[in-house]
């Protein structure tokens, strides 16, 4: 185990892409699977607050609860949306990541590279065939 933590969903491609992100880098992160475990309360207050994020940039909006609970409407408080995040865990997104360095909300997956304490040790290509990293560990910049 390392001193990363990873709020993950197996079934997402971008959340899985961001772990395997983390495991080139030679950590094995501690992983959360939120939606079978959502964080309490208090500790996803502070994840949004040391993300710097608002509470409404977390909301995942392609999800049913989100259209049946008529989110897009802006009149509800950032504690009743972190209400709703709690029962209904789908509506947070992810994956979020926690490190030494900071923590963040890694879409796209790449995001990850900032917070990682350790480099990239090798090569990686995402899921849909993007290569990202290149054999040396270093990041491919699209031109």
């Amino acid at each position: 185990m390392s001193n990363i933590t990873i709020y993950h969903n197996p079934t997402c491609g971008t959340s899985r892409n961001t772990l395997e992100l983390i495991r080139n880098s030679g950590a094995e992160p501690t992983v959360i699977f939120y939606l079978e475990t959502p964080p309490a309360r208090e500790e996803l207050v502070k994840l949004i607050a040391d993300m710097g994020i608002p509470v409404r940039a977390l909301l995942r909006k392609n999800v049913e609860p989100y259209e049946q609970l008529k989110l897009a409407d802006n009149h509800f408080s950032d504690d009743q949306l972190i209400d709703f995040m709690l029962q209904y865990p789908i509506l947070i997104n992810r994956p979020v990541v926690v490190t030494p360095l900071g923590t963040r909300l890694c879409r796209p997956s790449e995001e990850v590279l900032a917070i990682l304490p350790d480099a990239q040790r090798g090569a990686f290509t995402k899921e849909d065939g993007e290569a990202v990293i290149d054999e040396n560990g270093k990041r491919i910049t699209k031109i």
